[in-house]
């Protein structure tokens, strides 16, 4: 993997990056979300940190949530008090997790928790998978994804549809050989 994947562990990258990232930096910032998770290493995913989000994106954070009770009452705790705060339980990919969403300023935010690393996590597997195929195919990707995006479709779907990738774009995008920015398979 790039070096530059490291930027992604400090989201300090996104008050330089275009006008939607540095609102979300502000935002996370005025009100310490990360801060506040600090003790469940939350890292921030999906399509604003690699610049390919759209109108209505929101922005995602990943934890590793251990003992979920713990978490549940962070969560509860500190983001309760924003509008439309929602907790629930749900099964994606197998794996049990926590989901805390609620609304600040013009965003949605939604918090997962997960008893599993955060790096390891697909939210977080998926976005540097995404990130390198942007790094190799550059704008000419970006701008097809985004296109697709703009047209109602998910992130996932719309990698595959752009790279023609086939079966279970989820998966397709996990299977992917990226490790030398080697896209060959695509």
């Amino acid at each position: 993997m790039p070096d530059e994947l490291e930027t992604f562990e400090d989201i300090r990258y996104l008050n330089s990056g275009n006008s939607r990232q540095k609102s979300a930096f502000a935002t996370l910032q005025s009100y310490a979300i990360l801060e506040t998770l600090k003790a469940f290493d939350p890292l921030l995913v999906g399509t604003v940190p690699i610049g390919i989000d759209v109108d209505g994106s929101d922005l995602d954070i990943i934890c590793n949530s251990g003992r979920a009770e713990g978490f549940q009452e962070i969560l509860i705790e500190n983001f309760s008090k924003f509008r439309s705060f929602k907790l629930y339980n749900t099964i994606i990919g197998g794996a049990s997790i926590l989901i805390a969403r609620f609304y600040l300023n013009n965003w949605e935010i939604e918090i997962f928790g997960q008893e599993l690393a955060t790096r390891q996590q697909n939210g977080y597997r998926h976005m540097i998978a995404e990130y390198i195929l942007l790094l190799v195919h550059g704008t000419e990707l970006r701008e097809k994804v985004i296109a697709l995006k703009e047209g109602g479709m998910k992130t996932e779907p719309a990698f595959a549809a752009a790279l023609d990738l086939k079966g279970d774009p989820y998966l397709a995008l996990l299977e992917l050989n990226l490790s030398d920015k080697d896209t060959s398979q695509s």
